[in-house]
């Protein structure tokens, strides 16, 4: 029971350092182009997200930037963006998707704290709930690349490292 406890604070502990993390790094490091974070082929734009449903149940997830609204800029579009607000919400898809996926791979810590099945069924569990966020992530992106691109052409803005590099079936 003593290392089930265990288990359970290591997780709360790096995902509190997660959260640290992702505000702490520099945003302009995370470039929503950029393989890993460019839209797959496959995921088509977004639309392989709502054959899951992404839409439905995306809301019922908490969102750290409601719990921390002055540690984390707003989520949602307001309508009057700029190219800038834009650009910085697709780096943190990007911070949040990198930030989830260290989260998962540190999960199976459990593994070496809890030598037996039940430190198998924390980390899964940790992996479990983390890969919606993930999914949110990947499913906002595109559309948020797709927005940015909109406003930096009435902008006029166009610079080589934009979102404007992106080529066909990469969320443009």
């Amino acid at each position: 029971m003593r290392d089930l406890m265990k288990c359970i604070i290591y997780i709360m502990i790096i995902g509190l350092s997660g959260f640290l993390l992702g505000r702490i790094v520099p945003k302009r490091l995370f470039k929503g182009f950029c393989f890993p974070y460019r839209p797959f082929r496959w995921e088509n734009r977004g639309e392989f997200y709502n054959a899951l449903g992404v839409r439905r149940w995306k809301e019922k997830f908490p969102d750290m930037s409601d719990i921390f609204p002055k540690l984390m800029p707003p989520k949602k579009l307001a309508g009057d963006e700029d190219s800038p607000r834009i650009e910085l919400m697709i780096q943190e898809t990007c911070v949040a998707e990198w930030i989830h996926c260290l989260l998962i791979v540190f999960g199976f810590g459990c593994v070496l704290i809890r030598k037996d099945v039940w430190g198998w069924v924390i980390s899964v569990l940790n992996m479990l709930g983390n890969i919606p966020y993930i999914i949110i992530q990947r499913y906002n992106r595109p559309r948020l690349i797709r927005i940015f691109r909109k406003i930096c052409a009435k902008e006029g803005r166009y610079e080589k490292d934009t979102y404007f590099e992106l080529q066909h079936g990469a969320g443009a």
